[in-house]
């Protein structure tokens, strides 16, 4: 754990500690995976797309999992967002759960096609991959942060760009967002290697994560 610029920052190991501690002994993973996608839906003018369309892009594990609670409350608010699943057989056990209430409420699903055009939507949330990628964003996944980088769309980063390393920030392929939104505390990534490109804005949500470092 650092100070940097005022902020507490921390490894990812050191993150995934807290978020293991705090499920365990204070709140349940399902209702910080709700509050993640709530602080998401909170610190975003939706009104932002001009009148385009939304569309949430969603990997596999967690992340895509805080995407699904962004897509059912957008719905909730009268939004018609999009889910995009680059990953359609592969779910964690609350994403899927989130997952199944976007279903349940009638929120568009797709898979990952190369002809959609991006920029038909007037917002893009990256919720691809996680604190914890690294190595280098390949094969679809490459591909769809390129098109999210040419569409012209506000975009949305949750917790952190996706083709960054969370301890390192580097990468050679990753999203480039308007804001990137962390979840429970910055991360050394946030701040190191591509993050001034990758990130025009940055703001940290609490949601009740109990550092344990």
């Amino acid at each position: 754990m650092r100070i940097i610029d005022g902020n507490t920052v921390v490894s990812v190991a050191e993150m995934r500690q807290s978020d293991a501690w705090t499920i365990e002994n204070l709140t349940d993973s399902k209702t910080l995976m709700s509050r993640a996608g709530q602080a998401v839906v909170d610190n975003v003018d939706w009104n932002n797309c001009n009148d385009k369309k939304i569309l949430i892009v969603c990997g596999k594990g967690n992340n895509a999992g805080d995407g699904y609670v962004i897509a059912r409350l957008l719905k909730e608010k009268d939004y018609t967002p999009e889910l995009m699943l680059l990953y359609s057989d592969s779910f964690s056990e609350d994403g899927k759960y989130f997952f199944d209430r976007c279903v349940d409420i009638g929120v568009s699903v797709t898979e990952f096609n190369r002809e959609v055009d991006f920029s038909e939507y007037g917002i893009i949330v990256d919720c691809i991959f996680g604190t914890g990628f690294h190595g280098n964003a390949t094969g679809k996944a490459a591909e769809i942060i390129s098109k999210i980088n040419e569409s012209g769309a506000y975009v949305v980063s949750v917790d952190i760009n996706s083709g960054l390393n969370g301890d390192t920030g580097l990468g050679e392929v990753f999203v480039k967002s308007d804001i990137t939104i962390s979840i429970g505390n910055y991360k050394y990534g946030h701040f190191t290697g591509n993050s001034s490109i990758a990130m025009k804005k940055k703001v940290n949500c609490d949601i009740g994560i109990v550092l344990q470092t």
